[in-house]
């Protein structure tokens, strides 16, 4: 047969065979969206002040007008963008933006194919795609690779696996003990069981916390020219353990936003709501405060739609977006929520109020051991009350007798009364009451008869009257009164009046710095008052004076009172008084003996609550053991009050007691205010429900409703970004239309609906990435892989990056050994290059260096000074706005700070030491090394040029023994002295060498 013939048929017959392929369809929102977003949103988008004419192109009725569906040439659009007139074309040439050929051409089929309108993806509704495979993960990835016609890589060695999980779960290398525990697992779930002990482990909290930390702004000052300091550490130690206790995400989330509006909250759900309250505060003297309340408003609304909607609402403080269905009205409905803060934006506190008082954990178990103690005591007193209550009958009978015995005074009804100036009248229970004139200042003389042969003392009663200051003591503006002198005389037939000396005063209540003593003292400008600004001025008094001897009096003796109010302060004088005497020696203040007595003789059932709880209050006070206790708990109660002032305050929120009314501000404007709105989530998105009221904790419900599909897929993708590097899809922080689409959209909906319906479940979520093909395989890749998908977004193989530099450094600390794993606790102020402080803030701010364990803690526990960040932390978030973003260091600065920076140096030195104990060969230590710091053993190719570079610093170090004094002295922590100097010093520099590999600074 003749070959080309042959040929010729073979072909023909494969083109019989080959099924015919239909177009695809061009889906809008993937397609056509982003080129409109991009290009011509700007001019034809939501911002109405922006608009070119009076076409949308977001809007499928608006955009229409020019578009007809099935026919590309013959729509307006499609002229509009392949025109090559400047006068007609789109985008203007002006605008610098364009189209290219093949966005041109994708816009002309979509048109052809019908023009098809569909909703933005991200706004859709999450429906859970139905599949029949054991990791709906890998499902989904292989169907793409399969679509590319590639396939997974094959799986990652165990020693890779196991440092992936541990720097991806605790940010920590695994360590020795742990690589040998996963290498002898022959068990078929060994890989399991390792991510579960990782997921266990306390530093997965510390890991976790660091991003979201990021995203709140955290840090220890407040930012700004004063950058004062403040405690909000206590929220970031909630955060870690809220992680580690595995929170569920909705109520981890709405405990931050509106923890304090759930019903009776916890100190802990309060605590959680410092995430609001981690904004900078602007203490410059020239801020108006207003301003200042403003912004902190902004921050917090734009943060919390950047966290948990991944919208950019700071694009509306000014106008509509531009791109995004947003407009400024829906800015400032959202800004209502958070608009209802006590804060006033005064000054520079970083206590600003609301705050809540959080003891650290040494305070905490103080006060576990205060309390412990107070609850024995509590119970032994509830005790006492048992036995005191079955005694009650007899102590009533005692006790009512003793108060008739004791302290008998007898009414002095006097025979002549008289004011210098006001008018005194008399009543038949023995008082006098002033009326008439009220002058500044008055003097009272009264005389009489006494029943009694023998006076040891007087009592002066001070009463209230309707006629006085708002029913009070008195006629002068406070109802208080000044007695300047209080004096008696003996008045006998024929004789001269004799004064009769006291030898004491008391009062149940004195002014300060205005005792009772001071009416007997002879000096005119002192005396006895009752004013406080804390006490019921419409309280009656009494003073009782005691004489120096007793006073006998002859039947035809009398006894005249002179009672002087001479202050300079004005109508300060007795309104109404009465005055008794006893015989009895040292008598004491009736105090509420009156109503004890007088609750005592009423009829059991007659009596009020408050004579009841005073004759119990008298009982209890009366036994010894009881008292005994009653102090033991006043005392315990006082030292945890005194204790409860030095707890560090954390600012928390709180809404004011009365509805702060919002308002559409012009540009972004305090000074500007437009229309008002109300409080309500985005007019796009699904409306709260009706039938709730409008607060910071209906939005936080909502936000995690199942009408709102926005927080699953964002904060699912943000997970998902912290093990393949990049999320789903890339804009970790704008899903908008201006955002990239997913790279797998139905793995990114079914990821979100698992994790909405498993019950925001963490780290259950967290087991299915780890535990997939996916996250498993090898990073290696062909050349032909590295050029088909540069950047991995097919993950035909696992990511392989730079670790963050935070991580860097606490990864050097734990392959040294010498990683403090203390959890939580006050921030920390490790090694730092002099002066940084002090040039950031003009010197006002003096970096003081910890020592001991605080210089090795981790990272996420050093403090954090918003103007001066942390000098070791490269390329990492500001702190001073909201960041999703994940950040790597990629700057070669950090690797003058790996190779030079104190901590590295000292961690390489102690990590040398601590081999170099073992008394290994050379070999053998350099194997040591190397599992402690990359989880491996060194390659043969490698271990020639280690151990030359290991010969070559030996012999020069020895020559050069200066060097090596410095070189070991280099941190705080002390040398070995047990080891040779020149043998650790060269053993140091080859750590420093592997602490250095590009092997040991990347997650692979």
């Amino acid at each position: 047969m003749n070959s080309n013939f042959s040929i010729t048929l073979l072909l023909f017959c494969f083109a019989l065979s080959k099924p015919s392929v239909a177009e695809e369809p061009v889906d809008f929102a993937r397609d056509i969206q982003p080129i409109l977003a991009e290009n011509c949103y700007f001019c034809h988008g939501p911002d109405a002040k922006q608009r070119a004419s009076d076409l949308r192109l977001d809007i499928e009725e608006d955009a229409k007008q020019s578009i007809i569906a099935g026919d590309a040439n013959s729509s307006e659009l499609y002229s509009r963008i392949r025109s090559d007139d400047p006068d007609e074309q789109m985008p203007p040439p002006d605008s610098h933006r364009s189209l290219t050929p093949d966005q041109i051409s994708l816009i002309q089929k979509w048109i052809d194919q019908g023009g098809k309108w569909g909703q933005h993806w991200a706004y859709k509704p999450i429906v859970k795609p139905e599949i029949e495979a054991s990791n709906a993960i890998d499902f989904f990835v292989q169907q793409q690779l399969h679509q590319q016609g590639l396939q997974f890589s094959p799986i990652a060695d165990r020693r890779t696996l196991l440092r992936r999980v541990s720097l991806d779960l605790t940010g920590l290398p695994p360590t020795v003990e742990q690589i040998d525990t996963f290498l002898a697992d022959s068990s078929p779930d060994a890989y399991q069981q390792m991510v579960e002990r990782m997921l266990q482990s306390p530093a997965y909290g510390e890991r976790m916390a660091w991003d979201w930390l990021d995203s709140a702004r955290y840090a220890d000052t407040n930012g700004y020219q004063g950058d004062n300091e403040r405690t909000m550490w206590p929220w970031r130690d909630w955060v870690i353990g809220a992680f580690n206790d595995n929170l569920p995400f909705d109520q981890f989330s709405k405990w931050q936003i509106a923890g304090d509006l759930l019903t009776k909250p916890t100190e802990e759900q309060i605590l959680a709501t410092g995430f609001n309250r981690n904004h900078p505060i602007n203490g410059e003297g020239g801020r108006i405060p207003e301003e200042n309340r403003i912004d902190y408003v902004m921050d917090m609304t734009e943060t919390t739609g950047t966290v948990w909607l991944s919208l950019t609402f700071n694009c509306c403080r000014c106008h509509d977006h531009k791109y995004d269905q947003l407009t400024q009205d829906d800015y400032y409905s959202l800004f209502a929520f958070f608009n209802q803060t006590p804060v006033t934006g005064a000054g520079g506190n970083a206590q600003t109020a609301p705050v809540l008082s959080v003891p650290d954990q040494p305070q905490r178990l103080q006060l576990a051991k205060l309390k412990n103690e107070l609850s024995k005591f509590e119970s032994e007193q509830k005790r006492l009350i048992g036995a005191l209550n079955q005694k009650q009958s007899d102590w009533e009978l005692a006790q009512t007798k003793q108060l008739q015995e004791i302290n008998t005074w007898s009414v002095w009804h006097p025979e002549s009364y008289s004011a210098q100036k006001a008018d005194l009248g008399y009543s038949n229970d023995g008082s006098l009451l002033t009326s008439g004139a009220n002058p500044a200042n008055d003097n009272y003389e009264l005389t009489g008869k006494s029943d009694l042969a023998t006076i040891q003392a007087i009592r002066l009663e001070t009463l209230k009257h309707a006629s006085m200051t708002a029913g009070g003591l008195t006629r002068s503006n406070s109802s208080n009164f000044v007695l300047t002198d209080f004096a008696a005389y003996l008045i006998e037939p024929g004789k001269p009046p004799t004064r009769l000396p006291f030898k004491q005063a008391q009062a149940d209540y004195e002014q300060p710095g205005h005792g009772a003593q001071l009416a007997i003292d002879a000096n005119a400008q002192s005396g006895w008052a009752v004013w406080a600004s804390n006490k019921n001025m419409q309280q009656e008094h009494e003073a009782i004076f005691s004489f120096e001897k007793p006073v006998t009096l002859s039947p035809d003796a009398k006894i005249k009172f002179v009672l002087k109010h001479e202050s300079v302060h004005k109508q300060h004088n007795i309104g109404r008084l009465r005055i008794s005497l006893t015989e009895q020696n040292n008598p004491t203040l009736a105090g509420d003996t009156k109503q004890l007595l007088a609750a005592l003789q009423q009829p059991i059932d007659s009596r009020s609550p408050a004579q009841l709880k005073l004759i119990q209050q008298k009982h209890f006070e009366s036994d010894t053991d009881y008292q005994t206790q009653a102090t033991k708990i006043e005392s315990i109660n006082s030292q945890i009050k005194t204790r409860a002032k030095g707890y560090p305050k954390v600012m928390v929120m709180a809404d004011g007691p009365k509805l702060r009314k919002t308002y559409r501000l012009n540009r972004g404007s305090y000074e500007d205010p437009l229309n008002e709105v109300s409080m309500r989530v985005p007019e796009m998105l699904a409306a709260l429900p009706k039938n709730i009221t409008p607060n910071r904790l209906a939005l936080a419900n909502w936000l995690f409703s199942v009408d709102n599909p926005l927080t699953p897929r964002v904060s699912i993708n943000r997970i998902w970004a912290k093990f393949f590097n990049t999320g789903l899809v890339k804009t970790l922080e704008d899903f908008g239309v201006q955002g990239e689409p997913p790279s797998h959209p139905k793995l990114l909906d079914w990821l979100a609906a698992e994790y909405r319906d498993c019950g925001w479940d963490t780290k259950h979520m967290i087991r299915l990435i780890l535990n997939s093909r996916t996250y498993r395989q090898s990073s290696h890749t062909s050349s032909h892989l590295l050029e088909l998908d540069p950047d991995n977004r097919l993950l035909a193989r696992a990511s392989r990056f730079r670790i963050p530099s935070w991580m860097i450094r606490d990864y050097a600390l734990a392959s040294s050994g010498r990683l403090v794993r203390k959890i939580g606790g006050r921030p920390v102020n490790s090694y730092q290059p002099k002066g940084v402080w002090e040039e950031a803030s003009f010197g006002k701010k003096t970096y003081r260096q910890d020592s001991g364990d605080a210089l090795y803690r981790r990272s996420i526990y050093t403090f954090w000074r918003r103007i001066a960040a942390p000098t070791m932390i490269f390329d990492n978030a500001d702190r001073m706005t909201c960041s999703v973003i994940s950040y790597r260091t990629n700057t070669p600065l950090h690797a003058l700070n790996t190779l030079n920076n104190t901590t590295y140096v000292e961690a390489a030195r102690l990590l040398a030491s601590s081999v170099l104990k073992e008394k290994l060969t050379d070999q053998e230590t350099l194997d040591k090394i190397y599992q402690r710091v990359v989880t491996r053993l060194p390659r043969e190719k490698e271990i020639p040029i280690l151990l030359a570079g290991l010969a070559h610093d030996r012999q020069q170090f020895a020559a050069h023994n200066d060097n090596v004094i410095s070189f070991l002295g280099v941190g705080d922590s002390p040398v070995e002295p047990n080891l040779d100097p020149v043998e650790l010093a060269s053993w140091t520099n080859l750590c420093i060498a592997v602490l250095n590999l590009d092997e040991s600074l990347t997650r692979q």
